[in-house]
Order: structure tokens, then C-alpha cells, then sequence
């Protein structure tokens, strides 16, 4: 096991981790901007460095930074958490190269799982079900027009290096496709330095649906059951759910050895989530991979009973998954997870400030996973996640209620927050029968306005 690990990411990630690695035995170094210096993952770990001004891209984002400080502090191995270098596959070889563990894929895995079409073919040799598209990078509008006749409007346009929405664009007609493709090419060259683009046909009202994997150095893989992730905003996510209503136990068991199989084919370890559509013939179709811990992880870990931070970090030390995890893995109740974010629950605009109360709701089956605390302050320079609301039921119906209740307890002042959002959302009859897609905020921002 390590002796010390250095935590390359900041926030509620950072203390999480923070967390596992004290309950393993073991010593840890946060890394902080001068913004965060009075965070709690600066106080709560064993050490703490500070690399850099606020800006990201001066500290969090800045490698030689990062590794300068894991050497100084003399560490084994560094937990990228989600984000930031997390799937950056070049920070994993600096890692390799400097003789520090990095606690995730090897880079090769990360850069073929990275770039989307890659992963998309990958994913088809190895049997997955995939959506009807090219067969690589498009070169120019041209060909796109080709391949759209082809699939058949409508379809999606996508950034092979893309996340979070950047990238893409939805097309219905030829007639907008040469600008949507310039478009969406000129976004992802901004946003990721690569504006090469792949197409998908486009589904309608679809559901997200995504599966967490764990694989260990010793070429066994585990699926742990699948999360809905389906209520979104512009492509981020703001609840997430496990299980999924629509996964029955059946379609649990084969998509899981479909999995099992395809990331035994790409030589994957550490944690992971497979990511896929749903459309309303209840059919799944691979859409991307994230070589990471997500942020919503801790569903599965209500569900399974499975600290999953602690799985990653024993597997990067060499352990297999069967000395890590019991035999069986029985799906467990439900669980719901609201992302608390630090904007005007109307407006999604950013809410940076001191918080001059926080308090944070407790009993039975609730858990909140967050870095803030009364008199702190949420900078402006970073992602507005604050905390993650967590609760646990026997069923959909008692964690709905938990969460509701939980909600209403939950109090942040001197900042906007989403909790009046998430509690908008919980009254919504289409929301609380289940019946929703990605879809569902549009749908539920207008019967909003109608009232």
C-alpha cells in the first residue's frame, strides 16, 4: 500500500479523497491555489503546498507545478479526482516518467478511451452497441453531408476531444448542417485545441444512462450497476439516480458482460463509466467512457455498499479486485444525488462570495459531500459544484421523500444556490412518476412559466 498520496484536484473531490486515504493508513499532500488557502482539504490533509495563483491554469492545470510539489513532498502515487488533469493522458506519463503511481488508467487507455471516436470503434469491435454514424473523423462539410444522407436526419454533430456540450450541435436539415459543422468545429478547436468532429444519429428523447466499472492490474473487470443521469441542463447534470428505473435486472446482468468483455479487450484499470443512450424502445448504445471517478459516484456507493475511492487507490497499489470486494454485490435500495451549485437557481448565473451560514442537513439515509463551511468563500475561478446532496431509501419513493426533506434543511446563506431549483423539481409530477429524458428541464422550465 502507499505511503503517501498527493491529491491533485481541490474542493469536495479533494476531501473525499482525503477521506479514504485516512481510513487506508494513509499520509496525504493537498495542493492548493493562493484562492484556496484557507480550504479544507488544505486542513484537513497531512500536508499542503501551494502551487500557483487562483487561475487554473497557473496551479491546478499547471503540471510541472503539480509534480514538483509530489516530489518535494516525496509522495508514492497522485489521485487526479475528477476533472481537471483527471483524463489528461500526458499528465499520467509525466506521473509514469517521474516514477510517482498515478491512481487511474494507463495513459494509453486514457488516450484511446479520450478521443470519443476511437472509443466509439473500440467499443463497436468489441461488440457494443453503438449509434449509426461515421466511421471516423469527418474532414470537412462536404463529407458530413454525405454521411448525414446516409444516417438520416436528424443527427449530432460531436467533438471527438469534446465534454461537458462544447462541440456539438443538432442537426435536422442540409440545409444547416455546413454552418452547424463550422460551427461546431470552431467550439471544439477552442475549448479542447482539436476541432475534429464525428457524427451520430441523433435520438429524440433519449435517456442517460451510464454503468460504473472497476477493473484491477490483473485483467479482471466488475461492473457495479448503472446510474440515470438523465435530468440535465445544456448537458450537465443535476440529478442522478441508482438504479435506473428502466434497467431491468436482466438487461443489468448482459450489459454488464457486455462491459466486462470490452474493457478486458482495451486493457482498462482502475474506475470507470461507460456511458450510453436509451431510446424509447429501451435499447442502449455506447456514447463515451470516462477514465475517471464521477461526480456521482457516491449513488453506487449507496447502493453497493462499495467506497469506491478506496477500491481506486487499492487497485493502483496492486491488489485484485477479489481481495477488494465481497462476492456478491447485491443492488441495494435507492439512491438520488442533487448537485448544489453556487448560481441564481433562475438566472444559472455564477454566485461566488462568502457564505455567512451554512448548515447542512443529517438522519437517517442522507449524506452530504462538500469543502465549504460558514464564514468560507466560494472563489470565482472554478467549477460552482459546493456540495452534493445524498440520500438512501428501501425504494424511489422514500429517497424522493428523504431528499425532499433533506432540501428544506439544507441552508447556505450569502450566496445563490440551486437548492430552490432541486426543490421545484422533487414537486414535479412528471419527475416523481419517473417519466422524464434529457429533455425533462426544458419541458420543466415551461409548465414553470405557465404558473
Amino acid at each position: 500500500m502507499f505511503r503517501k498520496v498527493l491529491i491533485a484536484n481541490r474542493g469536495e473531490i479533494a476531501l473525499r479523497v482525503i477521506c479514504a486515504c485516512k481510513e487506508l493508513g494513509i499520509r496525504t499532500v493537498a495542493v492548493y491555489s493562493e484562492a484556496d488557502r484557507h480550504s479544507l482539504h488544505v486542513r484537513f490533509a497531512d500536508e499542503a503546498i501551494c502551487i500557483g495563483p487562483p487561475r487554473s491554469a497557473e496551479s491546478y492545470l499547471n503540471v510541472p507545478a503539480v509534480i514538483s510539489a509530489a516530489e518535494i513532498a516525496d509522495v508514492d502515487a497522485i489521485h487526479p479526482g475528477y476533472g481537471l488533469l483527471s483524463e489528461n493522458a500526458n499528465f499520467a506519463e509525466v506521473c509514469r516518467a517521474s516514477n510517482i503511481k498515478f491512481i487511474g488508467p494507463p495513459p494509453e487507455v486514457t488516450r484511446l478511451m479520450g478521443e470519443k471516436e476511437k472509443a466509439r470503434q473500440a467499443m463497436k469491435r468489441a461488440k457494443v452497441p453503438i449509434l449509426p454514424g461515421s466511421d471516423g473523423v469527418i474532414a470537412s462539410a462536404e463529407d458530413a453531408l454525405a454521411w448525414a444522407q446516409q444516417v438520416g436526419y436528424p443527427v449530432i454533430l460531436k467533438a471527438t476531444a469534446g465534454g461537458g456540450g462544447r462541440g456539438m450541435r443538432v442537426c435536422r436539415t442540409a440545409e444547416e448542417l455546413p454552418a452547424l459543422f463550422h460551427a461546431a468545429s470552431t467550439e471544439a478547436a477552442n475549448a479542447f485545441g482539436n476541432g475534429d468532429l464525428y457524427m451520430e444519429k441523433f435520438i429524440e428523447r433519449p435517456r442517460h444512462i451510464e454503468f460504473q466499472v472497476l477493473a484491477d492490474q490483473h485483467g479482471n473487470v466488475i461492473s457495479l450497476g448503472e446510474r440515470e443521469c438523465s435530468i440535465q441542463r445544456r448537458h450537465q447534470k443535476l440529478i442522478e439516480e441508482a438504479p435506473s428505473l428502466q434497467v431491468t435486472p436482466k438487461m443489468r446482468e448482459e450489459i454488464g458482460k457486455t462491459i466486462k468483455r470490452s474493457l478486458e479487450a482495451v486493457g482498462y484499470q482502475n474506475a470507470g463509466t461507460i456511458e450510453f443512450l436509451m431510446d424509447e424502445d429501451g435499447k442502449l448504445y455506447f456514447i463515451e467512457m470516462n477514465t475517471r471517478i464521477q461526480v456521482e459516484h457516491p449513488v453506487t456507493e449507496m447502493v453497493t455498499g462499495i467506497d469506491l475511492v478506496k477500491a481506486q487507490i487499492r487497485i493502483a497499489a496492486g491488489e485484485k479486485l477479489s481481495d477488494i470486494l465481497p462476492k456478491e454485490i447485491p443492488i441495494r435500495g435507492h439512491s438520488i444525488e442533487c448537485r448544489i451549485n453556487a448560481e441564481h437557481p433562475e438566472k444559472f448565473t455564477p454566485s461566488a462570495g462568502k457564505i455567512t451560514a451554512f448548515n447542512v442537513p443529517g438522519g437517517n439515509g442522507v449524506r452530504v459531500d462538500t469543502a465549504q463551511y460558514g464564514e468560507g468563500v466560494v472563489p470565482p475561478y472554478y467549477d460552482s459544484l459546493i456540495a452534493k446532496l445524498i440520500v438512501h431509501g428501501k425504494d424511489r419513493e422514500e429517497a424522493m421523500q428523504r431528499m425532499q426533506r433533506a432540501l428544506g434543511m439544507f441552508v447556505v446563506q450569502g450566496i445563490h444556490t440551486t437548492i430552490p431549483l432541486h426543490e421545484k423539481i422533487f414537486q414535479d409530477e412528471e419527475f416523481r412518476k419517473g417519466d422524464f429524458d434529457t429533455k425533462f428541464m426544458e419541458r420543466f422550465f415551461e409548465r414553470q412559466k405557465q404558473k
